[in-house]
């Protein structure tokens, strides 16, 4: 399960871990304009942890869930405009 709130300064995205036990704690993206955060709470240290992505980190992952195995390197299409 999943929640999507549109916020002044950004897009917040709240997953839910609805799996089979044991769960995960939630996982909280924000996307702001300049980056993206996701946060989640470590239970064995009580604290939110919390990654930065650039804009193109975000592309490449997207791009890297569909691919098989290797090393890869996204490029603009120069022929696309």
């Amino acid at each position: 399960m999943f929640s999507i709130e549109h916020e002044f300064d950004a897009t917040v995205i709240t997953l839910v871990d609805e799996g089979a036990a044991p769960l995960q704690e939630d996982v909280v993206i924000n996307s702001f304009a300049e980056c993206v955060t996701l946060e989640q709470l470590d239970p064995r240290t009580d604290r939110v942890q919390k990654i930065t992505l650039s804009p193109e980190q975000v592309r490449d992952l997207a791009a890297a869930l569909d691919l098989p195995e290797g090393v890869y390197q996204l490029r603009d299409d120069p022929d696309a405009e």
